[in-house]
């Protein structure tokens, strides 16, 4: 594939999109009947289900050989701890607003990328950061009477995923994608293992059934992501991203009758067009959960 089809690209990534927000659905869904903690952990092994086959492939040694075993930790413990954080806000907010404060991650990057990879912020990504953290405010509502500390822990997910990130850009220097993601089912899968332990209840079969369809939605998201930016330059496609937050919108109105009000919408609007903005300097990456 090569970067000049932009159109094919932002379709791709769109379908991407559409797919994460099928997996909130069914992630929402299931934290109905489970604790967080089983739900992470059942999530996390399918997704390795999923990709034992590519494991078993090309082999247990090739797939794993690796000289940055550290760095694979600290992104995937980073990963996990987002998604810890993410599941918890699907499971107390409306789904657009846990949605979107997990894709606040772009606008955290910038300070990460700063401090550890030295980097510089230009004045159109500091500009973009202040619009989007305006916009995070008028979600989260402060101090109105409706703020929900649920929005706390949904906007933590954003800021662990963007370490995650930056870890995977220092990452994907050394070790193609298949080992990344390999590394990340098998490391989230171990560590989410642990929690699971206390907190695990019978389900019906239908909550497992749930699980396994978020798994693959996720899966499907991370392939049709990678080959949207085959096409075309992330900073040109990435904001098609943020189309997940019209679905997840769609919907929480179809199955739960959430409907926004009038200060989340500004600030929905506010965030992706920050996000946008600073996917121009940022090089754009999926959500990890």
């Amino acid at each position: 594939m090569t970067a000049d089809n932009p159109a094919r690209g932002a379709l791709l990534v769109t379908a991407a999109a559409l797919m994460f927000a099928s997996m909130g659905v069914l992630i929402r869904f299931a934290t109905q009947q489970l604790p967080n903690e089983q739900v992470v952990f059942l999530r996390n092994f399918f997704g390795l289900l999923i990709l034992l086959p590519l494991l078993l492939r090309n082999g247990i040694g090739a797939s794993l050989r690796t000289d940055r075993l550290a760095l694979h930790v600290l992104r995937s413990l980073c990963g996990l701890a987002a998604m810890y954080c993410f599941f918890y806000a699907l499971a107390n907010l409306a789904l657009a607003d846990a949605v979107l404060l997990n894709f606040t991650a772009p606008l955290f990057i910038p300070f990460i990328a700063l401090l550890w990879l030295r980097e510089i912020v230009s004045r159109q990504v500091i500009a973009a950061i202040v619009i989007g953290f305006a916009g995070i405010l008028l979600v989260l509502k402060p101090g109105l009477g409706v703020f929900n500390p649920a929005a706390l822990v949904g906007l933590a997910s954003g800021a662990f995923a963007a370490v995650a990130m930056v870890s995977l850009r220092t990452l994907s220097a050394t070790d193609p994608p298949l080992r990344v993601v390999i590394y990340y089912g098998i490391i989230c899968t171990g560590a989410s293992s642990v929690p699971m332990l206390w907190a695990w209840q019978p389900a019906p079969l239908e909550t497992f059934l749930q699980l396994a369809g978020a798994g693959c939605f996720a899966t499907a998201g991370q392939y049709l992501l990678s080959r949207g930016y085959g096409y075309a330059p992330a900073a040109q496609i990435g904001p098609f991203t943020y189309t997940s937050v019209v679905f997840a919108a769609t919907y929480g109105w179809l199955f739960w009758k959430e409907m926004p009000d009038w200060l989340s919408a500004s600030g929905t609007v506010l965030i992706v067009i920050a996000g946008a903005l600073a996917m121009q300097k940022t090089r754009a990456a999926s959500s990890i959960t």
